[in-house]
């Protein structure tokens, strides 16, 4: 990469309604390799004997992998490489099933000056229906 790909926007050319996204298709090894990762090695996400006798009658895919999806729209794309997380909010509205292609997007909504901080709202969908909501801080 380049210098000029390793820097990601600065606090001065960001505004109120920028957005970014950032889709991926959750597989099998997605799953298996968050669970590594992560050590949530719960059955309900590598077990499908015990997910057939769950309310979802099969295998879900981690909602913090989900959720890290916001991370690398954030930390990639708006506002890119260079930038912390402070805070962010997230509430698990469906569940996402191995195979879904999920679609994870931030729109600034507020830009602090004095600290230099970005409020993002995040979202992450799957085929149009909302899976998570919530919200990021992010100093830039």
């Amino acid at each position: 990469m380049s210098a000029s790909e390793l820097n990601g926007y600065y606090f001065e050319d960001i505004s109120v309604g920028m957005t970014a996204s950032f889709g991926k298709t959750l597989t099998e090894a997605d799953v298996m390799l968050f669970a590594g990762v992560s050590g949530d090695i719960n059955p309900s996400h590598i077990n499908e004997e015990f997910a057939k006798t769950t309310r979802m009658k099969t295998r879900v895919v981690h909602g913090m992998l989900s959720a890290s999806l916001i991370s690398a729209v954030l930390g990639c794309k708006l506002p890119g490489p260079g930038c912390l997380y402070v805070n962010q909010t997230s509430n698990f509205r469906a569940p996402v099933f191995i195979g879904e292609t999920v679609t994870a997007r931030a729109t600034v909504t507020r830009l602090d000056a004095e600290r230099n901080f970005v409020e993002f709202e995040t979202i992450c969908e799957v085929d149009g229906k909302t899976v998570l909501d919530g919200s990021a801080l992010l100093w830039v």
